[in-house]
């Protein structure tokens, strides 16, 4: 009898020191979802048709036998490869704050999408230094989320979460995305 009632009082104990002791690390668990880091640029994307040389930022590197390189009408099987300017103003002529660099492949065969792996690279006041993002762009949803995987400088093991919503389209030639990063991980390096 004394053992059972010992057993009970030291779950008792154990069970009022876990709570105690969680009721303790609440408040940091509440931070977790608000971003540690957080901004907005914009991409604009001009695809080479042929003839826009000068001013493509973007063009297909590889294609299926049925395509070509240059009718870029969304074709399954599609990779592009691009260096896109980024600017903090939904205005392609705006001084740009970076680039986005890497590439993307029209990988859905039953409706529009494209997966992405890319870097953004900014250099500004406020931030230096790239991150990386990788993952699926369902382009006919109003917002898509990309995972951001990794960073270097400003953005040193970074992680969190980028929001693409397409702010303008200029036929197949030229768009424009609204991309909001959002760094729930946030490391800083020591030195």
């Amino acid at each position: 009898m004394a053992t059972k009632t010992s057993i009970v009082f030291l779950t008792m104990i154990n069970l009022t020191l876990f709570i105690t002791c969680s009721a303790t690390e609440l408040p940091q668990l509440r931070d977790v979802h608000r971003p540690c880091k957080k901004f907005t640029v914009y991409l604009h994307e001009t695809r080479y048709n042929g003839s826009n040389l000068e001013n493509a930022t973007s063009a297909i590197v590889g294609n299926p036998v049925w395509g070509n390189k240059t009718n870029f009408a969304t074709t399954f099987g599609n990779i592009f490869a691009m260096d896109n300017p980024l600017t903090a103003v939904n205005n392609s002529h705006a001084p740009p704050v970076g680039r986005a660099q890497g590439f993307y492949v029209y990988d859905n065969n039953k409706g529009l999408g494209t997966w992405h792996a890319f870097s953004i690279m900014l250099n500004t006041t406020t931030y230096k230094g790239s991150l990386t993002l990788a993952g699926e762009n369902p382009i006919m949803m109003k917002t898509r989320d990309i995972p951001v995987i990794g960073g270097t400088q400003d953005f040193f093991m970074h992680r969190g979460i980028a929001t693409f919503e397409t702010a303008y389209v200029d036929g197949f030639i030229s768009y424009g995305i609204k991309i909001t990063v959002k760094l729930y991980e946030c490391w800083r390096l020591l030195e």
